[in-house]
């Protein structure tokens, strides 16, 4: 059982000064946003997988990352269109425009969603609530979006009652209701309860947010190990002190390809990893970072997922060192593979150090050295991305590179 913090117990207009502000359903609002004829419609984003659909398709059971096709029998008169990259990042520069004219204190999460501190703005600009109001009307009268906002304490505690919130609502949670709102969540809303740790939970009658904090710290540890079950008690409990960080960099970088149904062939798979790592480790080369662990991240016919990962010797942004460990990864995942069907591929670097420094974790050929690294960049970077390839992806569609924040 947890102590109740002192929070709770306060005066309910104060405390809840943390707003996690969340674009709705974004690509296909920007879509719906910029064709009228989309509006009030079921739409799709994507290219043979769903990267989003409108809550009208939602309410049809289509979700991201199934398949288009499976997205059209859900819902027969479901509106697919292609992506527009270039479209979304537009209207993220807005957005974020008005959250950094609203407080200083701002943390991107994504494209389309961060964190901000209002905390210190009461004098100038009224509560909480009434600032994250006023950013509701400002996202949607300036940039022509929808947005949901969730207040609270801490970060974790706004991050779900803005999901609590969606579509486009504003929910605030005072410290002194904070366990009237949190406990009777399911424990999937926990940052860390996926389906494993779900299942294991459940698995004890551990139901609800609030059996997590009535079971105590040293059964769930026992249950979970010792990161795990005291990290969901201390959420449970309302405990969550990370503060609002601007500026704050990545702590890993990644990329991923939604492969949608059908078996592949190992050698199409090593392909298509290949290319991912081309993109991680460039992108680590262009923000002078390095990292120790590879990641190997898998999501099967099933809707189930896997990760694996390799930490070497030291931190590198080197391409063949990246590509040696993810091979071996997707090598200890090939049962899983050839039993579930891969309808997704991630790699990611993390544990990233700050000084951009290739060290290599094994001996490598002249050829394949850190300066044959900079050598392509530089190529890419004067005659574009597709100047130079694997010949292992010549013929091969390179798949959507979805955008992200900058480093």
């Amino acid at each position: 059982m947890c102590t109740m913090p002192a929070e709770w117990r306060t005066d309910p207009s104060e405390g809840a000064g943390i707003l996690h502000a969340d674009l709705d359903a974004f690509y296909a609002s920007v879509e719906q946003r910029d064709d009228k004829a989309l509006r009030g419609r079921p739409v799709v984003v994507g290219a043979g997988v769903v990267l989003a659909a409108s809550y009208e398709a939602k309410r049809y059971g289509v979700r991201t990352a199934m398949g288009v096709r499976q997205a059209q029998r859900l819902c027969p008169h479901v509106v697919t269109v292609p992506p527009r990259f270039g479209a979304y990042v537009e209207a993220s520069r807005a957005v974020f425009a008005i959250f950094r004219d609203t407080t200083p204190i701002v943390e991107g999460l994504s494209i389309d969603e961060a964190f901000l501190d209002v905390r210190g703005l009461r004098r100038i600009a009224g509560p909480p609530a009434q600032v994250a109001a006023r950013l509701k009307q400002r996202v949607l009268a300036e940039v022509g979006l929808p947005i949901t906002v969730g207040v609270a304490r801490t970060k974790f505690l706004a991050k779900v009652a803005s999901g609590v919130a969606k579509p486009d609502g504003l929910l605030v949670v005072p410290p002194a209701a904070e366990r009237e709102f949190l406990w009777p969540l399911p424990v999937e809303r926990l940052w860390g309860v996926g389906p494993v740790t779900a299942r294991k939970l459940r698995g004890f009658g551990i139901r609800t947010v609030g059996q997590v904090a009535e079971a105590g710290e040293a059964a769930l540890v026992s249950l979970l190990g010792k990161a795990t079950g005291g990290h969901l008690h201390a959420l449970a409990c309302g405990r969550d002190p990370r503060p609002v960080q601007v500026g704050r960099r990545r702590g890993s970088v990644g990329a991923q390809r939604a492969l949608g149904r059908g078996r592949r062939t190992a050698q199409e798979i090593d392909a298509i990893a290949a290319g991912l790592v081309d993109r991680v480790t460039r992108r680590l080369r262009a923000a002078g970072r390095t990292g120790r662990t590879v990641v190997l991240r898998l999501r099967f016919d099933d809707f189930t997922r896997a990760s694996r990962s390799h930490t070497l010797a030291r931190p590198t942004s080197h391409t063949p060192t990246v590509l040696r460990a993810v091979r071996a990864l997707l090598a200890q995942a090939g049962p899983l593979i050839e039993q579930r069907g891969l309808t997704l591929i991630g790699v990611a670097v993390t544990n990233l150090d700050h000084d951009g420094a290739w060290q290599p974790e094994l001996p490598f050929d002249q050829d394949s050295g850190p300066e044959l690294d900079r050598t392509l960049d530089r190529i890419r970077d004067r005659f574009g991305s597709s100047a130079v390839t694997r010949g292992s992806l010549v013929g091969r569609a390179a798949g959507l590179t979805l955008p992200m924040l900058p480093d």
